[in-house]
């Protein structure tokens, strides 16, 4: 047995103190106690005939010296080491992400992980000391390395859930910096495993113990959501959702679809284990406004049973063409839905009229300041390394990307092409061995596609791939679109709206009805909002503008609420969940709790037979 306050048995000095007590002379004085059954046979088998007296047995006395040695011994807080080793440092990660606010626990996954955290820092020794990280959708330090076990719960108590997918990375590479070099560090996450891959952590030794909360996966929720113009009516909006299960059972809800908190159209829908459920939309929008779905079912999760969209009505899509009389890219952009293309030989100072300009094989003496797709030409602010080569081979394109959907290379030859050096602030969409081919990204706030090579010296044009580029470059640098990309936000994520005139202040009403006022800088060109934590519609106003925009979980992997098991660092390094004991038994509760119930007894005792 060990004890982690040695000093406290200075205090067993006091039991001969209560020794001389029973040897003095004493002046009675009556007095009505709750208990008299000792004190009454104490008196009458002594006499205070004298300063000091033979010192006789008494239970009394034994008593009181037996609970005098209890209290010492609690004091003291004995215990047992274990075969766990106390750790010199111990970093705390809790996961407040959207999943950890499932009701599989009680109240929830995010209020068990921290009960659990709590008994960590009651079984902190002396020298250990502890950090408190929150990991939500960013990283925050509550509490930095101390020993003080009222700060760390205070800080414990400080941390929220949100509705935010899970962001490990971050707070695993903090912590990963706090016990580096640390002996006997270990990092403690508290979470239920849904988290993405870890693969940059493998082979790094990380000291990592996997608390895992959860029980169950009753969950069914809305992974995606999107607003266009229905292909086969202009006048009408095409709303798409995904609704998955990720559950066990098969399951059986509702989908209602809401335009400004007005219900549109309700469907039954019933899902089996993990089945994805697309569902489509057709509804007239009278102005600009939401797009709501909601599920009816009730899960343990409520963060994805709802999602909102800002749609804003399409206008015409206002494009210069800048060509010497490239048919093939004239009819294509005419092609594209709601264009309005004006063609010229050269570049017009009204170019700021236009949504967009296309500059084709044509170098302009003066650059546009608004989207453009330039197609072999080069600005040197853009690019580095500029080099020609021939006959380029196609090697890969990134198909995910909004401006290649449905959009591939298979078989295009390209005579002759410009490259570069791939610059920071793009992404090479196809690539040959030697360098990109085709670039698209935003430079400053400008949305930017280059194509280094004459689609004319390829046969490109003749591919069904390239009308369908050059529909997707007019969505994508349609302003209208970036704008409506802007009012979807992911939960965590800052919002950011550009300022067309100085203001000092804007009003936000957060989904709860709450108001709050934003300071602004009079010489900020934009407005940058972090706290959206929550789901659901935000009202914006500055100056005279009202604006709108929705936050969304809309992640599968987040709203799959299964407990994981284990941890993939990587592909060969796994993290199994484990219930780690305390490393120190105390036992000074279970001591005070006898004493106690001596003290019960001898009450008790004394009642019955009084009764």
């Amino acid at each position: 047995m060990h004890f982690l306050a040695p000093a406290a048995f200075a205090f067993a000095a006091t039991i001969p103190v209560v020794v001389v007590f029973y040897l003095l002379k004493r002046k009675r004085v009556i007095k009505l106690v709750s208990s008299t059954l000792l004190w009454q046979r104490f008196l009458s088998d002594t006499q205070a005939s004298a300063p000091f007296q033979k010192l006789r047995k008494n239970w009394l006395l034994i008593l009181q010296i037996l609970l005098l040695l209890f209290a010492v011994l609690a004091l003291s807080r004995p215990f047992f080491p274990t075969k766990a080793k106390p750790a010199q440092l111990r970093v705390i990660i809790l996961d407040a992400s959207a999943s950890m606010q499932a009701t599989d626990e009680k109240p929830n996954r995010f209020e068990k992980a921290r009960t659990e955290a709590l008994q960590w820092i009651d079984s902190l020794a002396d020298t250990d000391q502890m950090v408190i990280l929150q990991a939500g959708a960013n990283t925050e330090v509550k509490q930095s390395a101390t020993g003080d076990k009222t700060a760390l719960r205070r800080a414990l108590k400080e941390c929220m859930c949100s509705d935010s997918p899970t962001r490990l990375v971050p707070a695993l590479k903090m912590a990963e910096s706090l016990v580096r070099d640390q002996k006997d560090a270990q990092i403690h996450l508290f979470s239920d495993g849904a988290v993405p891959d870890l693969n940059e952590f493998e082979n790094r030794a990380l000291p990592l113990i996997f608390h895992r909360i959860g029980q169950d996966a009753n969950n069914i929720g809305i992974t995606a959501l999107d607003v266009r113009a229905n292909p086969d009516d202009a006048r009408q909006r095409a709303v798409y959702a995904n609704v998955q299960n990720f559950s066990s059972n098969s399951v059986a809800t509702e989908i209602q679809l809401l335009f400004d908190d007005q219900l549109l159209d309700t469907r039954a829908l019933t899902l089996g284990p993990g089945e994805l459920a697309p569902q489509a939309f057709v509804a007239s929008q009278p102005h600009d406004g939401v797009f709501t779905a909601r599920l009816t079912s009730k899960d343990d999760l409520g963060a994805d049973d709802r999602a909102s969209i800002v749609s804003l009505l399409p206008k015409p899509i206002k494009v210069l063409l800048v060509s010497r009389g490239n048919r093939f890219l004239e009819k294509a952009l005419r092609a594209a839905a709601g264009v309005e293309l004006r063609t010229a030989n050269n570049l017009a100072d009204e170019a700021g009229e236009f949504d967009f300009v296309v500059l084709d094989d044509i170098t302009p003496t003066v650059w546009p300041k608004g989207n453009m797709l330039a197609i072999h030409v080069v600005n040197t602010n853009w690019l580095e390394n500029i080099t020609r080569i021939e006959a380029p081979a196609i090697v890969e394109w990134k198909t995910a990307h909004p401006l290649l959907r449905y959009a591939g290379f298979d078989n295009v030859q390209v005579a002759e092409s410009l490259t570069a050096k791939l610059p920071t602030w793009a992404i090479a969409l196809v690539e040959a061995p030697q360098n990109p081919l085709v670039l698209a990204g935003e430079f400053g706030r400008q949305r930017i596609i280059w194509i280094g090579f004459d689609t004319l010296q390829s046969n490109w044009p003749l591919r069904v791939s390239y009308p369908i580029f050059i529909a997707n470059a007019v969505e994508w640098l349609n302003p209208a679109t970036t704008k409506t990309s802007q009012l979807l936000v992911k939960a965590g994520d800052p919002f950011r709206l550009a300022l067309t005139q100085p203001e000092r202040s804007a009003q936000i009403t957060l989904p709860g009805g709450e108001t709050r006022t934003i300071p602004l800088n009079s010489n900020a060109n934009e407005l940058v909002f972090g706290d959206t934590l929550k789901q659901g519609i935000y009202r914006l106003h500055v100056g005279t503008n009202d604006t709108a925009f929705c936050v969304n979980l809309l992640d599968a992997a987040e709203s799959n609420i299964r407990p994981r098991e284990n941890l993939h660092l990587g592909k060969y390094t796994t993290v199994e969940a484990t219930t780690l004991q305390r490393a120190n038994m105390e036992l000074w509760r279970t001591i005070a709790a006898i004493a106690l119930v001596v003290l019960a007894v001898e009450w008790w005792y004394y009642h019955r037979r009084t009764a």
